[in-house]
């Protein structure tokens, strides 16, 4: 059996989506980008605001602006099992991502989903700075995305 997520929940808005969705979102996406589901590592989200999220984006990327998704890929734990590695920790802002989902029509939960499956991505080392870099990644989320029945969001 995989570890949880912990979800860390500042932003009450994000009760529009229960912690039960949050928690199953993080699980699906960390055992969908992962070739073995068993190895599915542990990942922290936390469910915040575009102020927290400008905040860290501007301390960890030197970028002064909200983002929807940022990812903080964790140290190994020497000792620990690779199946309770930690992978990382993802922050979401609410106010962005509840306005891009409203922006394409999409609803939260799948939008956020899709969100985590990024940030998850990003943990596991892909990138989108480069246009091959990009499609490889987008590529890889929409394959994701429609085996956990979302469609693509591009």
């Amino acid at each position: 059996m995989s570890p949880e997520p912990e979800i860390l929940i500042e932003e009450p808005a994000w009760a529009a989506l229960s912690p039960d969705i949050l928690v199953a979102a993080c699980v699906a996406a960390t055992k969908a980008t992962t070739a073995d589901p068993s190895l599915a590592r542990v990942v922290t989200a936390l469910f915040t605001t575009d102020a927290a999220v400008r905040a860290l984006n501007a301390e960890w990327r030197e970028k002064d602006k909200p983002t929807n998704v940022l990812s903080f890929p964790a140290e190994p734990v020497p000792g620990l099992p690779d199946a309770v590695q930690p992978l990382g920790d993802l922050a979401l802002a609410y106010q962005t991502c509840a306005r891009e989902a409203a922006d394409k029509g999409i609803t939260l939960k799948d939008h956020t989903t899709h969100l985590i499956v990024h940030g998850v991505l990003h943990l596991l080392g892909y990138d989108h700075i480069g246009e091959d870099e990009a499609e490889a990644m987008e590529a890889l989320e929409i394959k994701i995305l429609a085996r956990l029945g979302i469609n693509n969001p591009y």
